[in-house]
């Protein structure tokens, strides 16, 4: 059998006080460390207090069962594991068990051997867990990084820059326009990194309310505040080992940055309510699209702050730059949203891929992933259409430019009548098509074509 104890801390919950007895000395002697539960809500104490590695929990309780305490674990601290023990020993019961998220179940009377062989079936089923979980985190990651791709030269010396940082634990500052790829950045500098095991967290600073960024970065003791019910881990603790991704941090108020520059240089924290430092080993890479030196020189972010961010800066070029990448990039989102929505994706005519190539795009290449996943939902069967382009991609003028009321005055319904006509003959007789002409809803303009008793081809 492994090596067994290894400073692992368990929850037994049984009311049988000898029988309780007996199994935490088993374990004690074993090395673990053990906690001791008579209840369920004991139990629930127990876990809001400190959470365990491993549950062991006698079936029957008397306050409720072990399948019911299963299941309220499995909803609030998914990553431990659960071992079901039953003095009944029905197969019932042990698929119940299973079935509910238990790792292993153990069968009354036991002796000691059985027990440490349970518990080790348990902690190697919930180690398989915790490598699938981080397998399929790994994956996903790989799978966001595709984006980062291009072969202008800007993107080439941005790739070759992230490969040099990655090895290393240098703070980086990303920069550059929303949509340019800041945190795919982030990412690869994590993925290829030797923290690339540990956890990757992201922290949005212009999404958390100022009352509670604080406790979001260093967590919070019980009773801090007001709904402060049990202690909270902060996202620096979360991050423990791994990589925090500071993102939009120029939208970070002032009052807090004294408080982050104090945890990035004494690599310690400490707590909402607390007076304990806690000592994390975390990378640090932030990014923002603000302009940082202008906010130092108008007091609106700390200069200190500023130079212990920006110890390596990397932009990220905007997509008009890199004119070159668009349409490798279009057909990489077109790939995707096909596989997606499980469509054919359609073929985009040169025309229209002219007009995507000389967009300015301020929304960078997220917008330009919207406009491709949009082309593909609205093509019809095999064609695109560069009607179905948004207006200033399109470079058309505004729908309403031009028109003026007449002086006196023009027959409404007369109007709306010749309007729908227009744009029924502009689509083909296609619905939905001269729907999106007008800047329609659909349902809208269904109803005003029975209203003017107009027909039309389908969809």
């Amino acid at each position: 059998m492994a090596e067994t104890g290894s400073g692992q801390r368990l929850l037994v919950v049984e009311d049988d006080e000898d029988q309780r007895r007996l199994i935490c000395d088993i374990l004690r002697g074993e090395g673990y460390q053990v906690v001791e539960a008579a209840t369920a809500d004991a139990a629930r104490s127990a876990l809001v207090t400190s959470p365990v590695d491993v549950v062991i929990s006698d079936w029957k309780l008397p306050d409720g069962d072990g399948l019911q305490l299963l299941t309220e674990i499995r909803q609030s601290y998914p990553a431990t594991a659960f071992l079901m023990v039953t003095a009944y020993g029905t197969i019932a019961r042990a698929v119940a068990a299973v079935r509910a998220g238990a790792d292993d179940y153990l069968t009354k009377p036991f002796e000691r051997q059985a027990l440490l062989m349970a518990l080790e079936r348990t902690l190697r089923a919930r180690h398989l867990v915790d490598e699938n979980r981080r397998l399929s985190e790994a994956l996903e990651d790989r799978d966001r990084l595709v984006d980062l791709m291009g072969s202008a030269p800007s993107m080439r010396k941005l790739f070759r820059r992230v490969e040099k940082l990655a090895g290393t634990d240098a703070t980086v500052l990303l920069t550059g326009e929303s949509g340019t790829g800041k945190e795919l950045a982030a990412r690869a500098l994590h993925v290829l990194s030797q923290r690339a095991q540990e956890s990757f967290v992201v922290v949005n600073c212009a999404a958390i309310p100022e009352t509670l960024i604080e406790s979001e970065f260093f967590g919070a003791r019980k009773g801090a505040y007001t709904g402060a019910d049990r202690h909270r881990d902060g996202k620096f603790q979360a991050a423990h080992g791994g990589t925090l991704f500071l993102d939009e941090v120029g939208d970070l108020p002032v009052a807090v940055q004294p408080k982050l520059l104090r945890a990035l240089q004494g690599g310690h924290i400490t707590p909402v309510g607390g007076t304990e430092e806690i000592v994390v080993d975390v990378r640090i890479l932030a990014a923002t699209n603000r302009d940082l030196q202008a906010d130092v020189q108008a007091g609106r972010f700390r200069e200190d702050l500023y130079y212990r961010l920006n110890v390596i800066p990397v932009h990220m070029p905007a997509l008009r730059e890199r004119r070159e990448d668009i349409p490798v990039l279009i057909r990489h989102f077109r790939d995707r949203a096909e596989r997606r929505h499980g469509l054919r994706a359609p073929s985009f005519p040169a025309s229209l891929m002219k007009k995507l190539v000389d967009y300015a795009w301020p929304g960078n290449v997220r917008e330009l992933e919207n406009v491709v996943e949009r082309l593909v939902l609205l093509a019809d069967e095999d064609r695109v259409s560069e009607e179905d382009l948004p207006q200033e991609v399109a470079g058309r003028p505004p729908r309403n430019a031009g028109f003026q009321l007449p002086p006196g005055g023009l027959a409404w319904d007369t109007h709306e009548r010749d309007c729908l006509g227009q744009a029924l003959a502009m689509a083909g007789g296609n619905r939905a098509r001269a729907a999106r002409l007008l800047d329609m809803p659909y349902k809208a303009f269904l109803y005003r074509m029975e209203k003017h008793g107009l027909g039309g081809d389908g969809d």
